[in-house]
């Protein structure tokens, strides 16, 4: 087991009605807010005017910055990042899903640089200093809400690059599940992919490790399992979107780590699909995920498969290893395909083989992604190949 230092001090309002509790929180670190949030759906369902109203009872002065992507752009951590300097902002307020929260997380390191915030990807400068964040969570996916990280997209370069840091991380986050009621039931599945990606890039390991990670990890599955169909069947059940909400946050809060040191692999390969595409990230990752685990089975790595089979899908524990572990990835495709509905596969969603050597080249950095199993440009071309 390796050693580990395990530090997330982000505060949790989690519930109906804890919206009374932000002008409180966020006059602890000034008066001007500036209020990020994406396409307007947050007016749709008056979440909009109840921050408003919040923020008037404690004389707090608002700025905006709206029509943040689905795969956030440079261009609005550019604009934000303006914002705050030109308006001396103290504290952002991040209403949405992962892309608007990561979007913010840069516009805060941006407005305390004098540099393009492009930089902090393409020349990887360093994050020392970022202006306090404030979330309120309306889709459950990335879990943005509670880790230190975040994706940015540049469709000029057709770059899409993570990087971690802890100032990045929220200072408090809102998780109210009635605020992801009119999450339409394809958003609702691509979010629960991404919660199961998160997952399942730790689970596969073949590090000695945490027992009761595993089981962590387990039963955080078996929820997204359960109650994503009941949340797009019924999006008012508060106890479908409850579990949903608060396993978004913490399959990616760096609880489940444990000190492991192996690189995830359907993220980078995934990143290259949006980049180029502009698809939706929950749904790339469905597209991957099981021909990446068709692709890392043998008989070095099947006893993982035997475990999350038997534990996860209630798989008979007699079987032979290797049957157990091919049925596990079977039933996974069916969960993401046939119950969650989404493509399966790249023609479906106009995904061209003439990219593949690019997105794979892109996707290992010109070298290997050490992860679960070592995967190199050629290995990589071979999964988008079965993703055809």
């Amino acid at each position: 087991m390796n050693n580990f230092v395990y530090d997330v001090p982000v505060k949790v309002y989690f519930g109906e009605n804890q919206l009374s509790n932000l002008g409180n929180e966020l006059i602890k670190y000034g008066k001007k807010v500036l209020l990020t949030y994406g396409g307007g759906s947050i007016k749709k369902i008056g979440l909009y005017d109840k921050i408003v109203n919040e923020l008037e009872k404690f004389g707090l002065e608002l700025f905006e910055l709206s029509g943040i992507e689905p795969n956030p752009r440079i261009e609005s951590v550019r604009e934000g990042a303006k914002i705050c300097k030109e308006q001396n902002i103290d504290v952002l307020l991040a209403v949405g899903g992962g892309s608007t929260i990561d979007a913010t997380k840069y516009i805060a390191a941006g407005a305390c640089v004098d540099f393009d915030p492009w930089d902090f990807f393409s020349k990887w400068a360093p994050i020392e200093k970022a202006l306090p964040i404030v979330t309120i969570l309306t889709l459950s996916a990335a879990g943005s809400e509670m880790d230190s990280g975040g994706v940015i997209s540049n469709l000029e370069t057709k770059d899409k690059i993570g990087r971690l840091s802890p100032y990045l991380l929220p200072k408090v986050s809102f998780l109210d599940p009635t605020l992801t009621y009119t999450v339409s039931p394809y958003q609702t599945a691509c979010g629960s992919v991404d919660m199961m990606a998160h997952i399942m890039e730790v689970y596969f390991n073949i590090e000695k490790d945490f027992y009761m990670l595993d089981c962590f990890m387990e039963g955080m599955m078996k929820t997204i399992i359960k109650y994503t169909p009941i949340a797009m069947k019924e999006p008012e059940n508060y106890e479908a979107r409850a579990n949903l909400m608060w396993t978004s946050s913490w399959a990616i809060n760096g609880f489940v780590n444990g000190g492991k040191k192996q690189e995830w692999s359907c993220h980078p390969m995934e990143h290259e699909l949006s980049a180029i595409y502009d698809i939706t990230h929950g749904l790339g990752l469905a597209l991957l995920i099981p021909r990446w685990l068709e692709y890392c089975l043998d008989e070095t790595t099947v006893s993982k498969y035997y475990q999350f089979g038997v534990n996860v899908f209630d798989i008979d524990k007699n079987l032979e290893q290797m049957e157990v572990a091919k049925e596990s990835i079977k039933r996974l495709s069916k969960f993401f395909f046939n119950t969650l509905g989404l493509d399966s596969t790249f023609t479906k969603v106009g995904i061209k083989q003439e990219d593949f050597e690019i997105m794979a080249q892109k996707a290992c950095s010109n070298g290997t992604i050490k992860g679960f199993k070592t995967l190199n440009k050629e290995d990589i071309i071979k999964i988008f190949e079965m993703c055809l």
